[in-house]
């Protein structure tokens, strides 16, 4: 890789390419994200793309119209914080519906300081075959 950035630079250096030149334009893209690219080639096991979580996004600028009706910017905010959380709970594999039952209940549980084990990702992993569930579950 290192020979092919050498390369890139010296091409960047000739005399008789343009900036207006394609070829110009591509060798600056290729500079200017270089440590990006050097970072992706040293994991070749991550992703190409982040599609993934774009599309886990997309519900936020769907209910943009939804968020007219926040009334203040603290609901807002506090609705992109569990927009977020519901995002992450999905990415992770996890029902949303069951986390917040969950979380709502553990939430009130001591001791305080144990409250990282309530992010989604950790919860999945250390309480997964034991999730809380509602007393409306037992009802009907």
């Amino acid at each position: 890789m290192n020979d092919c950035f050498r390369w890139l630079y010296q091409q960047r250096q000739r005399i008789d390419l343009l900036p207006s030149n394609p070829l110009s334009k591509a060798l600056l893209y290729a500079h200017e994200r270089e440590t990006q690219l050097h970072v992706f080639l040293a994991n070749p096991g991550g992703p190409v793309e982040t599609n993934h979580l774009e599309r886990a996004q997309r519900v936020i600028p769907m209910g943009r119209n939804n968020f007219l009706f926040c009334w203040t910017e603290i609901g807002a905010e506090q609705l992109g914080i569990l927009q977020s959380l519901m995002v992450t709970c999905r990415l992770q594999g996890v029902n949303p519906y069951y986390y917040l039952v969950d979380v709502l209940q553990r939430i009130s549980l001591p001791p305080a300081r144990d409250v990282l084990d309530l992010t989604p990702r950790v919860l999945k992993d250390k309480f997964k075959d034991n999730f809380l569930t509602s007393n409306l579950a037992q009802m009907g």
